[in-house]
């Protein structure tokens, strides 16, 4: 249980660094330059031109995964009851709806032609914090219940 409590205290420092990094880099000709976009100046855009997006976006983004995270360090440290392991699986699965939100408009911009759009690293981390803490949700849960 001691691995399971590690990667999951260490998902609460990369998650912030996936925020961070950049998710892609877009721009209209590759010879004018690329910008960096990452999950916070995505969503510093989307709270200018579409409020509801943004809210939409910043739950699944931001606290579901963060919420899901310390919600999963209080039950393996037996703080939270491990009945509050459904509501945190659904915490989960909202932040992965958030990773196959940003597949889908890199596919439709790579799509559309007139754009330059490259995937960056701080994609593949974001959705390899997400995927960890699915698997680490299982175990958990597997742990518990063989305790």
């Amino acid at each position: 249980m001691t691995a399971l409590r590690l990667a999951n205290l260490a998902l609460l420092i990369l998650y912030p660094v996936a925020w961070f990094a950049p998710l892609m880099r877009a721009g209209v000709l590759p010879i004018f330059g690329l910008s960096d976009i990452s999950v916070l100046t995505g969503l510093q855009s989307l709270w200018g031109s579409d409020v509801v997006l943004a809210l939409v976006v910043t739950v699944f983004a931001l606290f579901a995964p963060y919420l899901k995270t310390i919600g999963l360090a209080l039950v393996q440290f037996h703080l939270l009851d491990a009945r509050a392991l459904g509501v945190l699986n659904v915490l989960g699965k909202l932040a992965m709806a958030d990773v196959f939100l940003i597949a889908l408009y890199v596919t439709l911009a790579k799509g559309i032609g007139y754009a330059t759009l490259e995937v960056a690293w701080g994609l593949y981390l974001f959705t390899g914090c997400i995927l960890a803490s699915l698997v680490l949700s299982i175990l958990t849960e597997r742990r518990l219940k063989a305790a």
